[in-house]
């Protein structure tokens, strides 16, 4: 059997551990997961509901349009039902724009350290991946014009940029928008959107009237805590939806994914309580690491990036063994490790562990 040989090298996504595996691996009763910025609170209640009650319609295929759930995203978001596509996750969506519109040989500007799904999928495709290191953790927006060519088809811009937390402020955002070309593709991946409360950061789906060439990514996997069933969605001019719906799987988005989200959107007053409970976290994580000496990015997702002055495998080893489990391995940042924002016991008992760590690493807070 002949792959394409563009996948041959291809490294496979490694998600943070699961915690079952863990406990298996470790022989551990208690673990506490806070390396894949899932909501530490869960779905709203009324969202666990409604999937409840669409369990006796499991033998059902679901509306392979979204239709009712579309219409409810529209009128929350302001837009008409054709900017709107959804995906099973927004990762399907990525790797929806990159069959539509990637040929071998174009090129694709994204940051060094970000989102690996942008990176993957361009090489899937045979498209080259120009990286363009962050400055100071944030994307190099006058850098990435720069790497702009006869033969560049899409920009990614995490924002806030996963691993790092950090964002880029609405002004900035606009003057690289006006100096983007118009067939150029901006992607703007918003996937943490919610959490944000920094009142310079900008609303991309606000910005889609005045640049035909952005496309805007969201999902249900973070504050809604709907990660389990994988149901994000692309908000563009309805030209650009069209195209991607051209390569989009029938049935890509189950029915209890539809309901639960349906629900979650309409319970706004939990998605508050969520973004608030998160902020609280991360002033508690960030006095603590002031306290241990340690240096962070400023935090504007539900997670944090901190240098842990050691090599970060080592640390997120001596986390894993006390049942702690981080994120490390960011190839740019090699003593830094991510940690979700968890509850405030969570946070505690993930400080008293890294402190833990740290002591047996040698570093001295």
């Amino acid at each position: 059997m002949n792959p394409k040989p563009n996948i041959v090298d291809l490294p496979v996504y490694k998600p943070g551990k699961p915690i079952e595996e863990v406990k298996k691996e470790l022989g551990l009763s208690d673990v506490i997961k806070l390396a894949s910025n899932e909501n530490p609170y869960g779905a709203a209640p009324s969202a666990k509901a409604a999937i409840v009650a669409e369990l006796d319609n499991l033998y059902l295929y679901p509306d392979g349009s979204a239709a009712e759930l579309t219409a409810a995203l529209a009128e929350h978001l302001g837009v008409a039902s054709d900017n709107i596509i959804f995906g099973c996750g927004s990762d399907e969506i990525i790797a929806l724009i990159a069959r539509a519109f990637f040929l071998p040989g174009d090129e694709t500007i994204m940051a060094d350290q970000t989102f690996s799904v942008y990176k993957s999928n361009a090489d899937i495709e045979g498209a080259v991946s120009i990286e363009v290191p962050l400055k100071n953790g944030t994307h190099d927006l006058d850098a990435m014009l720069a790497k702009i060519t006869d033969r560049t088809k899409a920009i990614w811009i995490c924002n806030p940029n996963n691993p790092t937390g950090t964002i880029v402020p609405e002004d900035a955002l606009i003057t690289f928008l006006d100096a983007v070309p118009a067939g150029v593709m901006v992607v703007l991946d918003e996937a943490y959107f919610e959490y944000v409360t920094d009142l310079s950061y900008s609303n991309g789906i606000k910005l889609l009237d005045t640049y035909p060439n952005l496309v805007v990514l969201r999902t249900f996997s973070k504050i809604y805590g709907l990660a389990a069933l994988r149901i994000g969605y692309g908000v563009a001019s309805p030209q650009i939806i069209s195209l991607i719906n051209k390569v989009r799987e029938p049935f890509n988005t189950t029915r209890l994914a539809q309901v639960g989200a349906l629900a979650a959107l309409a319970d706004q007053e939990y998605v508050q309580q969520c973004r608030t409970l998160n902020s609280a976290g991360i002033v508690q994580l960030q006095a603590e690491f002031q306290r241990l000496g340690l240096e962070s990015f400023p935090a504007h997702g539900n997670f944090i990036m901190v240098d842990v002055r050691k090599p970060a495998f080592e640390v997120f080893d001596a986390l894993l063994r006390q049942g702690l489990i981080v994120r490390a391995g960011h190839h740019r940042y090699p003593t830094y490790i991510r940690v979700t924002v968890g509850s405030a016991e969570q946070n505690t008992a993930f400080i008293a562990a890294l402190e833990q760590a740290l002591q047996e690493q040698g570093v001295r807070a």
